[in-house]
């Protein structure tokens, strides 16, 4: 009988959970660590975050529904791996030993890097339903005492997805309350043009959301690398194509939310043979760690390297197709690796995603992730908007079915068809 242990109960961790039960069956040993006895749905956040969603409705609690399934749950989180004795250290103390390891983590969300930034600093977040929640709070106030606002991201920034969704969400509700023209909007970007992605765009991305900032009276500074963050202030600095200083700014808010950088967690990073310098896992083709082949990684705490060098720091980012097509190599290639058999499946490194804007959205697809690409398809309309409420719904009744079905790759399949998807992966 071999222990497999899953680090991480976020959207990557649960997939893969649910696809190792499948397919390992009840002779094996199954653990998922979360650091928390719940489940929450990440991509409804920006909702939270103006009232469109309460916390408990994207929501799981783990415990009851992990035993439902034969599966051993501990919600104190890790506080260190050490691969080299295959064994994990919990919060609480308690030592855990496993054969395989797969680390779906997430990010460590680097806020300290900006000095002022952050939910204990002067911004707010959407990361967390957490902080969404408390996003709202301040939202509230802001609704009641209307001002400037200022959205974006931190320098290193690689999720780019959920800044501009929650400036549009934010328009979209603002107008709703009748306040959005006592509210100036500015969108605060490292990006060298809107639209980037950490992509390098996708398809004709730049003058999609161009378009929105503008019919939405949102203006917008890229190239830009948020220095410091005060009550009320926000201070960055714009560079040009080279790099180099073009203008110091100093701009007014009643309320921001910026997205921070991301680093490997505290529990892995500087592990060597395992992580790079920012304590992303590093893996070969088949999802596993060179250094130590009985662990694996799926999701946002991948090593992944940037599309091409930027002005600014920018990271790329990792989406819900790619993290689907990494959980369903991984699932494979441990059922290989217990069986005695080489790893033989790949994970998918294609992005896509839908984009709400609160009563439209963008969707994109780029095969591959990093250009040139054999697919750069983005579309805009108020079915991305319907179809990501579907995704939530969708993911959320996954979750507590414990259901493995790829959402996205069905969504993809659709919206480019079948042969055409399989041609462009090829």
């Amino acid at each position: 009988m071999a222990t497999v242990v899953v680090m991480g109960a976020g959207i990557g961790g649960i997939s893969q959970v649910y696809e190792l039960r499948k397919e390992l069956g009840k002779e094996h040993e199954l653990i998922l660590i979360g650091d928390s006895d719940h489940f929450e749905f990440t991509p409804s956040n920006p909702w939270v975050a103006v009232g469109w969603r309460k916390p408990k409705q994207i929501k799981v609690d783990l415990p009851s529904l992990m035993k439902k399934n034969g599966i051993t749950f501990y919600g104190q989180g890790v506080k260190r791996l050490f691969p080299q004795q295959n064994m994990l250290e919990l919060s609480d103390g308690n030592e855990l030993e496993y054969d395989y390891l797969v680390i779906a983590t997430g990010p460590k969300l680097a806020f300290e890097e900006v000095k002022g930034l952050g939910p204990e600093g002067h911004t707010q977040s959407v990361c967390k339903t957490g902080h969404a929640e408390s996003s709202c709070i301040d939202f509230n106030k802001l609704v009641a005492n209307p001002g400037p606002v200022i959205v974006g991201a931190a320098p290193g920034a690689s999720c780019f997805g959920p800044a501009y969704e929650y400036a549009f969400i934010l328009d979209t509700e603002l107008r709703k309350r009748k306040v959005r023209d006592r509210v100036p909007m500015h969108f605060v970007t490292p990006e060298p043009y809107v639209g980037h992605l950490g992509l390098d765009g996708v398809g004709d991305t730049k003058s999609m959301i161009e378009s929105e900032l503008r019919n939405r009276h949102i203006k917008w500074t890229c190239n830009a690398r948020i220095t410091a963050v005060s009550e009320g202030k926000m201070h960055f600095t714009e560079v040009d194509e080279d790099g180099n200083d073009k203008k110091e700014h100093e701009l007014p808010f009643q309320h921001s939310m910026i997205l921070p950088a991301f680093k490997g967690v505290d529990a892995v990073i500087d592990i060597e043979g395992l992580t790079n310098p920012r304590g992303f896992i590093l893996i070969d083709d088949y999802q596993r760690n060179p250094t130590f082949n009985n662990i694996y990684a799926v999701g946002v705490c991948v090593a992944i390297p940037p599309v091409g060098p930027t002005p600014v720091a920018t990271g790329a980012p990792k989406t819900g197709y790619m993290i689907e097509s990494m959980v369903t190599a991984t699932t494979h290639n441990i059922v290989n690796a217990i069986n005695g058999n080489a790893p033989e499946k790949r994970g998918t490194w294609s992005a896509v995603c839908l984009a709400d804007f609160g009563d439209t959205g963008v969707a994109f697809v780029a095969v591959p992730q990093i250009p040139p690409r054999n697919t750069n398809w983005a579309s805009a309309g108020k079915w991305v908007h319907v179809a990501k409420i579907a995704y939530e719904k969708y993911f959320l009744h996954k979750v507590r079915a414990a259901k493995t079905e790829p959402y996205y790759e069905k969504m993809v399949l659709k919206m480019l068809g079948a042969k055409r998807l399989k041609e462009a992966d090829q």
